[in-house]
This record gives C-alpha cells, sequence and structure tokens, in this order.
C-alpha cells in the first residue's frame, strides 16, 4: 500500500512520526509532506509565541543537528530519509494546482494527517482510494478546531484525548470518528506534556487502522454527534486565564527532560 503522511514541522509532529514511520515502512510505501505551520495567528500572545520557540525554533534549529550526531531513540526530520520512497517535500499549499498535480502522480491509496498546516479540499480527498485518516489532538465533536487540548485543559476536563477520525469534505473535524483514546489531565503538567503523551496512544490507533486497511478489513466508524463550537487559537486575555488557573504552556524541565529520553 502506498501511504502518504501530511504533517508539520515541529515537535510533536517528529515525535508522532517517530512511531509510526519505522513500522508502516516495514510493509507499505511510504511518502511524507510537511507543512511549516499550522494555521494562521498574525499576533500570537507572549505564551504561544514561546510554545512557537520550542516546538519549532529550537527543536528544528538547535536540537536537530545535534540528534544527527547522537545515537538518540528517534530522529529528526531530515533522518526520516531511510523510511521514505521519496525525498520528504515541503508542501504548504496542499490545493494548489502544482500540489494537486504531485498528488496525481504520486497516487497514494491512504493519506494519513498529523497536525498538518493546511485544510484538504475536495479536490485532494478524493484522490486516495483507501481515503483520508486525521489524528486530532482532541475528543470530538466536544472540541473542533485548533489547540483543543489547551481548551479542554482551560476548561477543567478531567479527560484529554485524541480523536482518529475520516476527512470526507473540506469542513473541519467533522468525518466519521474511528477511536478515540482518552487520558486523566494533570494539573501539574504543561499544555505541550499533554499532547506529547496522548501521541503515544494516538499513534498506535493508527497503526491499528492502516494494518486493518492493508488486510482490505472495512474501519469500523461512526458519524460525529451534533456540536457547533469551534475552537480557535486563544487570545492573550484567555492565555492569561490558563496560566492564572495553574497551567503552564511550556514548561521548561519537562521538555528537556522530553528530548534527553527520546532524541539525545
Amino acid at each position: 500500500m502506498k501511504i502518504l503522511f501530511l504533517s508539520n514541522k515541529d515537535l510533536a509532529s517528529n515525535f508522532a512520526l517517530n512511531r509510526l514511520l519505522p513500522n508502516v515502512s516495514k510493509t507499505n510505501e511510504v511518502h511524507l509532506w510537511l507543512s511549516a505551520k499550522v494555521g494562521k495567528n498574525n499576533l500570537p500572545p507572549k505564551q504561544l509565541k514561546s510554545l512557537k520557540f520550542f516546538e519549532q525554533d529550537l527543536f528544528n534549529e538547535v536540537i536537530s543537528p545535534l540528534i544527527a550526531n547522537s545515537k538518540s531513540t528517534y530522529s529528526a526530520f531530515d533522518n526520516f530519509t531511510c523510511f521514505l520512497s521519496s525525498e520528504l517535500r515541503e508542501v504548504n499549499q496542499i490545493n494548489a494546482p502544482e500540489a494537486i498535480e504531485m498528488l496525481r502522480e504520486l497516487s497514494p491509496d491512504l493519506i494519513v494527517s498529523i497536525r498538518y498546516g493546511g485544510i484538504l479540499k475536495e479536490t485532494v480527498i478524493n484522490i486516495p482510494k483507501d481515503g483520508v485518516l486525521n489524528l486530532h489532538s482532541g475528543i470530538l465533536p466536544k472540541y473542533k478546531g485548533v489547540m483543543a487540548t489547551f481548551w479542554a485543559l482551560k476548561n477543567n476536563d478531567f479527560e484529554v484525548g485524541t480523536t482518529l477520525h475520516t476527512i470526507e469534505n473540506r469542513s473541519i473535524d467533522t468525518g466519521h470518528i474511528i477511536k478515540i483514546s482518552k487520558m486523566q489531565s494533570r494539573a501539574t503538567k504543561s499544555y505541550l506534556w499533554h499532547v506529547l503523551e496522548l501521541y503515544k496512544q494516538g499513534t498506535l490507533d493508527i497503526l491499528t487502522a492502516i494494518e486493518s486497511i492493508e488486510k482490505g478489513e472495512s474501519l469500523h466508524s461512526q458519524p460525529q454527534g451534533e456540536s457547533d463550537l469551534y475552537f480557535t487559537f486563544p487570545n492573550q486575555i484567555e492565555c492569561n486565564e490558563f496560566e492564572d488557573s495553574g497551567f503552564t504552556i511550556v514548561d521548561e524541565q519537562d521538555y528537556m527532560t522530553f528530548i534527553k529520553d527520546n532524541y539525545l
């Protein structure tokens, strides 16, 4: 089976791909396209600027070069080439004519999206014969949109989770639900810590789905319940409220422990 992964060039995406590509590439032809960022947030609060620094700038510009020279458990993006059947591409405009032409030429059987920065439209969605799967870092249909785990923590939810679902049209986070995986939220841990922890089970859910498709089995799924809520990037006031309630966006000590344990 020919599988195209769509993901984003950040730490959480890299962590998820490290858990997926070595396994999936054993029995499938794997391709990877990356976006440079998720969504548009032209005037981000200071907390989200800090998140971008740790998720992208520090990881891609400082830590990734160190990984190349270490015997780490996980790899930087550039070291994924050993699992790929084509060159790693940066594709930020997935619906642009040139991207669609590349996609038709590639003709993947399945597309798997994890944190990809663009919204897929029908022309793209209709190309893979086995459809499009997306791992959403939130529990659907309650938390559609951006930074769903942030909003669940801010709302003092007892649990946070991921949802593996199909993408059937350009509407966001509305497809059939294949699997929801939950874990207990922890007030002493940061937003980023929760996201990384959630991807441990979320990636296993993707692997199970891919294995079922490989066997020619139909994925068991169900339509979502109704919800009109859609969450966007938090503003400065909402980020301040998040911190005032005792949460943090990034904990530097936890971040460095995670990097040392997995990458260095």
